[in-house]
């Protein structure tokens, strides 16, 4: 059974397609008789098209058809922006034909779908207006004049064609398209795309939650760079773990209209390029979706309806705010979804159809729509009072939550609202976290950032060919500094294999940012790896980091592979640089190329001259004017005169680190820091990184007696040392 629009409702039985055109066509007054024969339908239960449902919703939600497909939305809109728009008779008439040689073609059938391909500038992300503010922008610069009108044959081609495009149109010499590129995503990202900016159209991720809710597989397929998809993603307030895939234009040559990025996209997901659908905006776009034989839903965000008509699209919405669940999986309203109105909408819906039907309709029947609308239709068509659903879903929210928390009452201890949040949004991923098949990221490296123990790297030159742990961390955490003798393990471990550790400092606080302190971090904690100051935490946001510390694992073709927080990870660590160095040994992409290091401990001058190397902590012994300090980074203790600056012995003479008991000559610390010094009883008590074992504070007998010895003092009674040493 259909109903069809028109300035009477009436319903009809499915007949020819002959039929069918002459009916919408020309209206009910060709039919007047035929408005009321079949008002009432009876429902075979044994026809397993029409589920048991009530006569009055029935008549109210069985399927409809509407002209073309078009711009105008179903009645009543879900999440409309607006009012719905009009459509004029000779442009009903025009869109019906269309619609039904597209039912010919198709034979009726939808056909099914498992995979939603999104675009971005223009669907998901009302962008295309601000690209072509920045476009505009960029040529400024040049001196060039243009209008955000210029631009838009070239929406959906990708930046590089978005921007070389308007050149060639305005014939500028000497055009270079890669630094154009780069100045637009300057500007774009500095003026335009700033996280959680709100470009994100209203409903997108509604319907994206709704499609993964379905079961159906969702991606990003864009011709733009990824740099930009990222931004976009952010500023819309979208995070990408909500996609199965985010393809972007840095690894094609042919992009929109050519079907290369769809096809990917459709791989990655592996699901058939005819079961796909796309959502577009461009006419690129719809061309490329065509050519990649995937069904296409175009929104006239950007371009007209005629304008879109011309690439043949299957569905025409106003913007992803107006498209349904059915028109994805079923081309337009279907009662086969068993998705229920809302009962305002059936409410609306009933007093419209009441005024329209010019008291045709008994009283009796119009109290029967009344008495419907008082009731909401839940999990797939069962009946109640709104306060019913409202107790029972509140009621099953409090039950799962308590569920959960008594579940995991250990972690919720520690949780915080933030982790708890990530937690749910799935951003904390672990080293397998990458959804299966997703696309690998092209990790890039802005040139204009400070780094030392090195020059400048690129990955495209001096890290091509390795395999690359960066580690996200700033010198204020103390976890990142727990993380450091992993990552001195593994430099060690892999010293002659194509592997190589960076630091990206990323500051927690503005302080941090300063290059000097954090040179003297480097210097402190004796690293010496490279380390690059990602002072605007571009890098940061880039990938999608969280905490400090991250560790990031890059491929020698300079393409993500792993991602993990916190510290604890070294066997990890450990394992997968393993594989990745076996997996790519294999495929001979390797280059054991050594990195020229230019290590600031080599390089500043404080460190040279001075006796001291970061000296942590002091003990003063005024009855004979003398300190002790501990000279953390020689990893040795000095005793010198408190008033003359003379040296007079040392303890840990070897300078290595350690934690051996011994004499002044032989023991060894490991960064010593707090002294504690009495006159009487003569001993050092050293607080280290490492001296605190099984909870108690480790007292070297050796050294202690060698200390006595060399000092000449008496010592006291065994009881009153082991006395001590319980203390």
């Amino acid at each position: 059974m259909e109903v069809a629009r028109s300035p009477h409702i009436y319903f009809h039985r499915r007949d020819s397609t002959s039929a069918k055109r002459a009916r919408r066509k020309h209206g009910a007054a060709a039919h007047h008789s035929e408005r009321f024969t079949h008002f009432f339908p009876k429902l075979p239960s044994e026809n397993p098209n029409f589920p048991p449902l009530s006569r009055v919703v029935f008549l109210l939600l069985r399927p409809r058809t509407y002209p073309a497909k078009t711009l105008a939305p179903p009645l009543p809109a879900r999440r409309s922006g607006g009012a719905v728009p009009r459509v004029s008779p000779p442009q009903q008439e025009q869109r019906v034909e269309e619609e039904i040689a597209r039912e010919e073609a198709n034979g009726g059938e939808w056909g099914k779908v498992s995979a939603v391909l999104f675009d971005m500038d223009g669907v998901l992300c009302n962008s295309e207006e601000p690209s072509r503010m920045a476009a505009v922008d960029v040529f400024a610069e040049m001196g060039v004049s243009v209008t955000v009108e210029d631009f838009v044959p070239f929406m959906g081609t990708g930046e590089a064609n978005f921007l070389g495009g308007v050149a060639s149109a305005k014939g500028v010499i000497g055009f270079d398209p890669e630094a154009a590129k780069k100045r637009f995503f300057e500007i774009y990202l500095d003026k335009y795309a700033k996280p959680n900016s709100g470009i994100g159209f209203p409903g997108a991720l509604e319907l994206i939650m709704e499609c993964k809710r379905a079961g159906l597989k969702v991606a990003v397929a864009s011709s733009a760079d990824r740099i930009k998809v990222d931004a976009n993603l952010a500023a819309a307030g979208l995070p990408a773990s909500l996609f199965d895939a985010i393809v972007s234009a840095d690894a094609f040559e042919n992009l929109k209209p050519a079907p290369d990025i769809f096809l990917a996209a459709s791989k990655i997901l592996n699901v058939d390029p005819s079961e796909c659908l796309v959502i577009e905006d461009a006419l690129a776009g719809v061309q490329a979706a065509k050519a990649a034989r995937m069904r296409c839903v175009a929104v006239t965000t950007t371009l007209t309806y005629e304008e879109l008509q011309q690439a043949s699209p299957s569905l025409i919405r106003k913007d992803i705010g107006n498209v349904l669940l059915n028109d994805i999986l079923y081309g337009g309203p279907s009662g086969r979804n068993g998705r229920m109105q809302n009962p305002q909408n059936i409410s609306s819906l009933g007093k419209s159809s009441s005024e329209q039907l010019n008291g045709a309709l008994s009283t009796d029947f119009a109290q029967e729509i009344n008495a419907e609308s008082e009731k909401g239709h839940f999990l797939g068509g069962l009946q109640g009072s709104r306060r019913d659903i409202l107790r029972y879903g509140s009621l099953g929210i409090a039950v799962s939550s308590l569920i959960f928390t008594i579940s995991n009452w250990k972690a919720m201890q520690y949780a915080s609202p933030k982790g708890l949040l990530n937690f749910f949004k799935g951003n904390n991923r672990s080293i397998l976290g990458q959804n299966e098949g997703a696309l690998l990221q092209m990790f890039r490296v802005p040139p204009n950032l400070d780094w030392l123990n090195t020059a400048p790297l690129r990955f495209r030159t001096d890290l091509k060919g390795k395999v690359v742990l960066l580690d996200f961390w700033t010198y204020c955490c103390i976890n990142c500094m727990h993380v450091l003798p992993d990552l001195e393990y593994l430099e060690k471990k892999y010293s002659n294999k194509p592997f190589t550790v960076i630091g990206v400092h990323s500051a927690k606080f503005d302080n941090e940012k300063d290059l000097e302190a954090i040179r003297n971090a480097v210097l402190r904690y004796n690293i010496t790896h490279p380390v690059v100051n990602d002072g605007d935490m571009y890098l940061w946001r880039e990938l999608g980091v969280n905490s400090w510390p991250t560790f990031v694992i890059i491929g020698p073709n300079g393409k993500i592979l792993a991602q993990l927080a916190g510290e604890g990870h070294r066997k990890d660590l450990d394992d997968f640089v393993d594989a990745s160095l076996q997996f790519y040994g294999e495929k001979n992409p390797l280059e054991n190329n050594p990195i020229p290091l230019a290590l600031e401990k080599d390089n500043d001058g404080r460190l040279i001259t001075s006796p001291l190397k970061f000296p942590g902590k002091l003990a003063i012994d005024a009855q004979n004017n003398r300190l002790f300090i501990s000279d953390s980074n020689h990893n040795r203790i000095v005793s010198g005169c408190r008033f003359e600056g003379t040296f007079i012995t040392q303890i840990g003479s070897t300078g290595e680190e350690g934690l051996n008991d011994g004499t002044f000559d032989s023991a060894s610390f490991n960064r010593p820091q707090g002294l504690a010094y009495n006159p009487k009883r003569i001993f050092c008590m050293l607080r280290t990184l490492k001296i605190m074992l099984c909870g108690r504070l480790i007292l070297s007998m050796r050294l202690y007696e060698h200390w006595l010895e060399m000092e000449q003092k008496v010592l006291t009674t065994k009881e009153e040392d082991e006395e001590l040493l319980r203390s």
